[in-house]
């Protein structure tokens, strides 16, 4: 059973889009999911059916919005968005491809010290770090015992994961987050638990415990009786 004097945050990276994969696209706005990309988004809200939801946030982005927006309405919950949220600004290597960027000096930097990098012209790791871990913080302190849905970027995500999980912001390249896969931290104010890391299957581990039922008995007669009811 789930401790539920936590806040629950299900961290969600956004679905498919055309460019995933192949193009840093940073905060470019307009980019919308792609077929693969919805059909995630609609198994993603079947995925959540047993969870009960307090809330749902967003980056602006449309590729975080369109990834929860099925969920939202299955759980009759308005979609919040959050500039904390959005993607790291990449700066003058926005909508460069990866291939490109793979082959720049800089490069090893962001994936082994990621800490002591800026994007030209852009963001650093470390700000982005701040940005989003002072945003689950404030998240989780409106919803205090809630389960709150989180849909933001991949390396942010991979960012949280290493937070909470105590590694160090040098160390978050080391986790995969895939496209709508779902990652899982209790937040308590005390020490942070990191329940699941890019799950893109079921969740029904995290459905409210049954309610158990006032076990019955029978009469003589083969009648069913609540217990409450017997004499004797």
């Amino acid at each position: 059973m789930l401790p539920h004097q936590m806040t629950t945050l299900f961290l969600i990276r956004h679905g498919l889009t055309a460019v995933t994969g192949t193009r840093l696209y940073g905060q470019t706005a307009g980019i919308d999911l792609d077929d693969r990309g919805r059909a995630q988004a609609e198994a993603l809200a079947e995925r959540f059916r047993s969870v009960r939801l307090t809330a749902i946030y967003s980056s602006p982005l449309e590729r975080c919005v369109q990834t929860v927006e099925p969920l939202a309405a299955s759980k009759r919950l308005e979609v919040r968005a959050s500039q904390a949220l959005i993607e790291m600004d990449s700066g003058r290597w926005t909508n460069r491809t990866l291939t490109s960027l793979r082959k720049n000096r800089d490069w090893a930097t962001v994936q082994r010290a990621p800490s002591q990098f800026r994007f030209p012209g852009g963001e650093s790791f470390t700000e982005a770090h701040e940005r989003i871990v002072g945003e689950t913080q404030r998240i989780a302190a409106r919803h205090p015992r809630g389960n709150v849905a989180v849909a933001t970027h991949g390396d942010l995500v991979r960012i949280l994961v290493a937070h909470y999980g105590g590694a160090h912001l040098d160390h978050f390249q080391r986790t995969l987050i895939d496209t709508a896969s779902v990652s899982v931290v209790h937040l308590d104010g005390g020490i942070p638990r990191v329940l699941l890391v890019n799950d893109t299957g079921g969740l029904e581990r995290f459905a409210p415990p049954a309610r158990r039922r006032t076990p019955a008995t029978t009469t003589t007669k083969g009648e069913p009786t609540s217990r409450g009811n017997l004499r004797g």
